[in-house]
């Protein structure tokens, strides 16, 4: 039951309940947090001094509206959204069903195939330890997308997720967030 592990630290984070509340009710279509900011969290409750918002780079919110595929849907629409909801957070917010139309032009690479779901989406990310996204239900309950499962996240290793990063960029991203400094106890796997 690795979810009730994670569900456990989400709930104890009243900054994180409140993010998923605001992403939850802005009205966005199948609308998750993930990435980054659940590895900050649980990394920072278990290999530092605990989680602190204000270092929060960015809150991934991830959503799937396969009927307006616009950067300016992302760019405009739905961060303004989360930003009227609560204006603190660094909201990023990207349609997931569009990521094929822009991608490719902005990381390199062949095409990318349309995603469908929101777990297909998560699949794709860089890192086994952030191809996790969360959401509150209409119950206040807590969901979890982690298509990968949740081992690396909770175990504290940062492994690369083959599906869309080559060693490359895996070693770019591993040299610009230093997850072993940044986290001690944090194993990397090459």
């Amino acid at each position: 039951m690795r979810e009730d592990e994670l569900r456990g630290l989400v709930r104890r984070s009243p900054w994180l309940i409140r993010a998923l509340g605001v992403v939850r009710d802005c009205g966005l279509p199948d609308a998750w947090i993930g990435a980054g900011v659940i590895r900050d969290l649980v990394w920072g409750e278990r290999y530092r001094h605990g989680f602190d918002p204000l270092s929060v780079r960015d809150v991934d919110v991830v959503f799937l509206d396969p009927a307006d595929l616009s950067r300016d849907n992302d760019d405009r629409g739905a961060t303004r959204r989360l930003v009227a909801g609560w204006s603190d957070p660094p909201w990023e917010a990207k349609n997931q069903a569009a990521v094929h139309t822009w991608y490719p032009a902005k990381f390199g690479g062949g095409p990318v195939t349309p995603l469908r779901t929101i777990a297909d989406a998560v699949a794709t990310w860089p890192e086994y330890a952030t191809a996790v996204a969360v959401r509150l239900d209409t119950y206040d309950e807590i969901a979890v997308c982690a298509p990968h499962g949740l081992d690396d996240l909770l175990d504290g290793v940062w492994r690369r997720n083959p599906a869309r990063v080559g060693p490359e960029v895996s070693r770019q991203r591993l040299a610009r967030h230093r997850p072993a400094e940044r986290w001690p106890g944090v194993r990397v796997v090459t």
